[in-house]
């Protein structure tokens, strides 16, 4: 990284970081209390709240939002007539999954190969971190030019909506002139990426029933429609030959404008076993960014473990759609049901219900907060232009914050690069990464409010 005083600083202060980050990542913060007791998403909370007061941080408050989780919010002033930018991360993590297989306990920090692994460690405790390194920075080079709301979320993992509707609820809380969401991530360690689209996605649940019991295979096979046959029929008509997503109704044909994802490297960062193809057709940005992907999440049928040889009478399952920028979620989903319904063969008895929702999201890059992050990454990682990416999940609050502030501009940035294995046993986050992107994201402050 370039000579610069923030950037010395940043570095200076990164011991610390990873300190607090430790502190972080000790509480097991995750907001499903029938696994975890809530006194450690409290406990993170209150961290949170005392590094917000320790900042100078006014009006610091702990919400209690409407799902039974908590939300930290602050405000710090800057300078009179300042534009006010909002920066966005969760305390929250997933479940540690098996904790056999980590190499070392998900919930203690460690350092190992340059990267420092433990659950949150990049989404989105690290987000935390990263917040308050540039802020850090700033102040010790002539303070924060702009009034600053942080917001850190208690349930964003659950999806169970609390600071959706907490927003909703209280509008002007969290308005602001740029929101800046740190649960994004790199496209790889060390090429800075702003992530431009989210998809949204609609889940359904199908239920096929067909006869009032199940039946001996051997007296009544052959003849007796099989629920679990009309299911797995039903289910392959999701998918064209090559896997493309085929939904009656649901146009498949976009295309990605940006950065492109190299097919080898995809295998390689998807795990793929060898000799094994990857599905669909167009470029894999095509497939991941810009069109619709159907996912099978499981079937309740019978185990092969203690099966019987039965024809099953009833059969159902839970499918997810995701949906790019420029499809209605709601409308996907109808098309979706009416896609189940209408292939059901052997006129089965069917029911399908919509039991998730949420938008997809396009950001405007041609607004000034691009331009101003995009001369803040040239300095944080030199020789590297900023790229857009597209991201396949979806983070719901973004829609939220972007229906009740139409004026605001969106930058999605964060940790969460291919290496850092979020979501899955040892989760880690790379050291250079929370630097550049501290400084990145303070040298953004600057020139935003310069511009």
């Amino acid at each position: 990284m370039s000579s610069n005083p923030v950037a010395e600083t940043v570095a200076a202060l990164l011991p610390r970081a990873k300190a607090e980050l430790a502190e972080l990542v000790a509480f097991k913060s995750v907001a499903d209390f029938a696994q975890f007791p809530k006194s450690e998403s409290e406990g993170a909370a209150n961290w949170v709240a005392d590094a917000l007061r320790a900042e100078d941080f006014t009006d610091v408050a702990v919400l209690d939002t409407p799902d039974g989780t908590q939300s930290v919010y602050g405000y710090l002033p800057g300078p009179a007539g300042a534009k006010t930018v909002l920066l966005y991360a969760h305390y929250d993590v997933q479940p540690p999954l098996d904790e056999a297989a980590w190499t070392t306990p998900p919930f203690e920090l460690t350092e190992r190969d340059g990267r420092w692994y433990g659950r949150g460690a990049a989404d989105c405790k690290g987000g935390v971190i990263m917040h308050l390194l540039a802020l850090r920075a700033l102040k010790a080079n002539g303070g924060v030019p702009v009034n600053v709301k942080v917001i850190a979320e208690g349930s964003e993992e659950m999806g169970t909506g609390g600071l959706e509707r907490y927003a909703e609820q209280h509008p002007e809380l969290l308005a602001a002139d740029v929101i800046v969401i740190g649960d994004a991530g790199n496209f790889r360690v060390g090429l800075p990426t702003v992530t431009t689209t989210l998809r949204g996605m609609t889940m359904v649940r199908i239920q096929i029933d067909t006869l009032r019991g199940n039946l001996h295979s051997g007296q009544f096979g052959g003849a007796a429609p099989d629920a679990l046959a009309a299911l797995i029929r039903v289910l392959d008509s999701l998918r064209a030959e090559d896997g493309s997503t085929t939904v009656d109704g649901l146009a498949p044909e976009t295309r990605w404008e940006g950065l492109e994802y190299d097919e080898e490297q995809f295998r390689t960062d998807a795990k793929v076993l060898d000799g094994v193809g990857l599905i669909g057709d167009g470029s894999v940005a095509d497939r991941i960014w810009a069109r619709p992907a159907v996912t099978v999440l499981g079937i309740d049928c019978p185990p092969v473990v203690g099966a019987t040889p039965s024809v099953q009478a009833a059969a159902r399952a839970l499918v997810s759609l995701r949906v790019p920028p420029g499809v209605d979620a709601a409308e996907a989903g109808k098309l979706l049901q009416a896609h189940l319904e209408a292939h059901t063969p052997w006129g089965a008895r069917v029911r399908t219900e919509t039991v998730g929702q949420g938008q997809p999201f396009r950001a405007d890059t041609t607004s000034p907060a691009y331009r101003a992050m995009a001369d803040a990454m040239a300095v944080a990682y030199p020789d590297e232009t900023m790229q857009f990416a597209g991201q396949g999940g979806s983070i719901p609050l973004c829609n939220t914050l972007a229906g009740l502030y139409p004026q605001a501009e969106f930058l999605l940035i964060g940790l969460s690069e291919p290496e850092a294995q979020i979501h899955a046993a040892n989760e880690s986050v790379s050291p250079q990464e929370l630097e550049r992107l501290s400084v990145a994201e303070a040298l953004f402050l600057q020139n935003y409010a310069a511009g």
